[in-house]
């Protein structure tokens, strides 16, 4: 949705490829395999990793994906495929917008059959929480803080609780619902972006508030590390000023081009910031592996359930009903809108 309102910064375009078709969070049979294909086969049920790096360019491997982090190749924009960062942005592949797409075999990941398709299609996106957690994971009886209530800032909070993550976590978040379900995935605190909520986030976090001579309340303390999922104006400048003295702040909202953001406290606070983008390889129970493959395990085990966020379900002829409803998400109570392509023209479930 921040591609269709033109959020997104152009700093992106060198990495796609036009035409292209948009989706890459996807549950879905295999229809048909390739030649050198062995160990896929029609009709299985699979999640794809979109992320287009050296393996699915016929690539040899760049520093990074040796490394095991493919989300920071540097060679997306090369290769036996147009550019693209992801499957959904590559004119090549084609995208979970429509019915069918192509990925490498490198990028097929099996689904359990204790993991329904409900996870199975949000498995991507709490990949992309797993991933932030498990690089830069909180220490013990750290405060947390999350600022966003949609699905990467329930994510994170459920990623933390999967870890069994001892810290105190408070949410940020904007509608009653999405506090709601921030309670019931195991959130300590849940703080309303009201007009108190400045006072009210520092009273959670044992900071205090400060008055400038003009401007915005300054915080003195705050959360050890805070996890900012919004990537607004007013989210960042609040990650910034609601983190503790020496403490990190960690982008996964997708920040672009912002205008009149204090970085005061960055260097007055000697803070550190850390930007994370999509999954790559991340240690787990003292193995390297794939975070896909991870948030995958966490479901088969019955530690994460994230079906309950999915709360509106179309089929792809009604897209403009689709959009309608994500761009009115108090009204409807949204989390999550997905496109289901065996579901007939008529509305949400």
């Amino acid at each position: 949705m921040n591609l269709l309102y033109l959020h997104d910064s152009p700093s992106t375009s060198p990495f796609v490829s036009f035409p292209f078709t948009i989706g890459h969070e996807a549950v879905g049979q295999i229809d048909e395999v390739g030649s050198n294909v062995d160990r896929l086969s029609k009709g299985q049920r699979v999640v794809i990793n979109p992320v287009l790096s050296c393996e699915s360019r016929d690539m040899e491997p760049c520093p990074a994906c040796m490394r095991g982090d493919q989300s920071l190749c540097i060679n997306k924009n090369k290769g036996s495929i147009q550019p693209g960062l992801l499957i959904g942005a590559c004119h090549n592949t084609g995208g979970s917008w429509g019915q069918y797409l192509v990925a490498h075999k490198s990028q097929i990941k099996s689904l359990p059959d204790e993991v329904d398709d409900l996870n199975g299609v949000l498995v991507e996106p709490f990949s992309c929480a797993l991933h932030a957690v498990l690089r830069n994971p909180p220490a013990p009886n750290d405060n947390v803080l999350i600022i966003g209530g949609g699905l990467i800032g329930l994510s994170v909070l459920v990623a933390l609780r999967a870890l069994d993550i001892k810290c105190s976590i408070t949410m940020l978040v904007k509608y009653s619902f999405q506090g709601e379900a921030a309670k019931s995935y195991g959130a300590d605190h849940i703080v309303y972006l009201d007009k108190s909520y400045v006072g009210e986030t520092a009273r959670v976090l044992n900071a205090e508030v400060l008055r400038p001579v003009i401007g915005d309340e300054v915080i003195q303390g705050g959360a050890d590390i805070v996890y900012e999922c919004v990537g607004k104006d007013k989210s960042i400048k609040d990650s910034l000023r609601f983190t503790n003295s020496g403490g990190k702040v960690v982008l996964l909202g997708l920040a672009s081009v912002m205008e009149k953001i204090d970085w005061t406290a960055v260097w007055l606070n000697e803070l550190t910031i850390k930007g994370c983008f999509a999954y790559s390889y991340n240690e787990f129970e003292g193995e390297n592996i794939d975070t896909m493959d991870i948030a995958i395990e966490l479901m088969k085990r019955g530690k994460v359930d994230l079906s309950p966020l999915i709360t509106h379900r179309f089929s792809l002829a009604d897209y403009k009903l689709a959009f309608q409803t994500i761009s009115r998400k108090q009204k409807k109570d949204v989390l999550k809108v997905i496109f289901d392509h065996d579901k007939t023209v008529g509305g949400s479930a």
